[in-house]
């Protein structure tokens, strides 16, 4: 494998960080191809926030699910999608008067743009994962930023097209860190040719027998399979439904 192909293949979640900061090189080699990343129409429909306070992210360490690592990274990155700065500019450009003299119906951000929104954030975001990885800085994604909306939306000063869509955690790599890189299902579960393809209960049985041979069935939630633990860790959790919360004010704010 050529390097870019071993750092995709050995990259893990990082929750344990050398304690330094990340250097104002680095950062900015790492921002650089971060934003080298594609974009519909380059039109770049996100925002990066560089947050380095530790009472911030401390803060973050909390309203992102009270996950304690978070509050010991270096550096933590915000991804917005951000659909404010192209309804600034486009009332900049005087859109309202060029549509009505074209005989044009005028669209504020909608829906659409919020989806395209978020593929471009979070491509970027990935951009920024791998190029840290290439510069021994490892990463951690939290998504947990899309709870307590309210919260950040008062901390970061964020208007209402601007929705944190995803958040890193990043720090260099401890010395001798033992690496672990969790198993992915089989590619046949996941990519089909030419359509979609619903999967059997003997696909599932197949599909997730590494997990089942490992299942705990003496576990807390009393869950008898995998499906059912993944639920109430997940799915049913209270994150889970703070988050549904979050993100159900984040669009109606959206579409004000």
């Amino acid at each position: 494998m050529n390097e870019i192909l071993k750092i995709l293949n050995n990259r893990m979640s990082l929750r344990k960080y050398q304690n330094k900061p990340i250097s104002e090189e680095h950062l900015e080699q790492l921002l650089h191809s971060t934003m080298r990343a594609p974009t519909a129409g380059n039109m770049m429909l996100y925002s990066i926030l560089i947050i380095k306070d530790k009472d911030k992210i401390k803060k973050l360490s909390e309203t992102c699910d009270n996950q304690a690592f978070i509050a010991k990274a270096p550096l933590v990155l915000i991804f917005l999608a951000d659909m404010q700065r192209w309804s600034d500019y486009l009332h900049y450009c005087d859109i309202e008067k060029f549509c009505e003299e074209k005989g044009m119906k005028y669209n504020g951000a909608n829906n659409a743009d919020l989806f395209l929104s978020i593929s471009d954030t979070m491509i970027a975001a990935q951009n920024a994962v791998i190029a840290g990885e290439s510069l021994g800085i490892g990463s951690c994604y939290i998504g947990d930023i899309m709870e307590n909306y309210e919260i950040h939306k008062e901390i970061f000063h964020l208007p209402d097209k601007v929705f944190p869509i995803g958040m890193l955690c990043l720090g260099y790599y401890p010395e001798n860190i033992k690496r672990t890189v969790q198993s992915r299902f089989d590619k046949k579960y996941i990519v089909f040719n030419e359509k979609y393809k619903r999967l059997s209960n003997e696909d599932f049985n197949d599909m997730y027998d590494h997990l089942n041979k490992k299942f705990n069935h003496n576990n807390s939630f009393e869950a008898k399979n995998i499906g059912q633990l993944v639920y109430s860790k997940k799915f049913g959790a209270p994150f889970f439904k703070e988050m549904e919360r979050s993100v159900n004010v984040i669009m109606e704010h959206w579409n004000r």
